[in-house]
């Protein structure tokens, strides 16, 4: 199935964990007739995907935007991503990718009061299917997994919150679009979330069979439903 659109045919997406790729949505693209192309942040040269004239998709991970001493490449993706945002080029923000867009917007990330790790439902923002592309994610449980958050940026709309975060995803414009929740979650991929993500998951204090089980009963349902997401998504650029 292809998709009436002029954005150019590959799709470059910024990878920040090496499990943590584009997962139900890298199938959705090629669907849509459009390639993928990863690069490995902190490893390769972001500035191609940052000044792609495509769609670049900014991935998810386990570091902080602000942990810039420690992780010097988050400099130069910050500064990057600034300007790609000033020129309104079309990105899509994953988590860590979500959190990068806010701050290149001047708004404040930091560390929330609490972790926020397994499936649950969105407060979906009552605006019109035309102001929100998440529409179709109404009762639709997600998959959660980051602690820090973000404050809302001036120019941006709200799109949905959870009942423990206020700011779950934003739009500017168009062609902008920040997802703290994981909307490329895909069923067979999990497991290597719960192997990656073990310290974390033990320090949480969660139960990796009950994520596995919640996994089992809610990843296909956001699967069918991010089709639709990303198709209006596309569709509006």
């Amino acid at each position: 199935m292809s998709l009436q659109t002029s954005l150019p045919k590959t799709i470059y997406a910024i990878q920040h964990l090496a499990f943590e790729d584009l997962g139900s949505l890298e199938n959705i693209f090629y669907d849509f007739g459009f390639r993928v192309r990863y690069f490995e942040a902190g490893v390769d040269d972001l500035t191609p995907a940052l000044n792609y004239e495509g769609l670049t998709v900014i991935l998810g991970g386990p570091i902080g935007v602000y942990e810039t001493e420690d992780y010097p490449f988050l400099k130069d993706e910050l500064e990057g991503l600034k300007q790609r945002l000033l020129e309104n080029k079309p990105t899509i923000g994953i988590c860590l990718g979500a959190q990068l867009i806010a701050h290149a917007l001047g708004v404040k990330v930091y560390a929330g009061h609490q972790k926020e790790i397994g499936w649950s439902e969105l407060e979906i923002k009552s605006l019109d299917s035309d102001s929100n592309v998440l529409t179709s994610l109404e009762n639709i449980k997600v998959l959660h997994w980051h602690g820090d958050t973000f404050e809302l940026p001036n120019n941006a709309t709200l799109l949905a919150s959870s009942t423990i975060y206020p700011n779950q995803a934003f739009s500017v414009g168009n062609n902008i679009l920040a997802l703290q929740f994981h909307l490329e979650m895909i069923e067979e991929s999990f497991e290597k979330w719960l192997i990656g993500h073990t310290c974390e998951i033990r320090h949480a204090g969660l139960s990796i069979p009950q994520l596995r089980e919640d996994n089992k009963l809610y990843a296909k349902k956001l699967e069918s439903k991010s089709r639709e997401v990303i198709q209006t998504f596309l569709e509006k650029i």
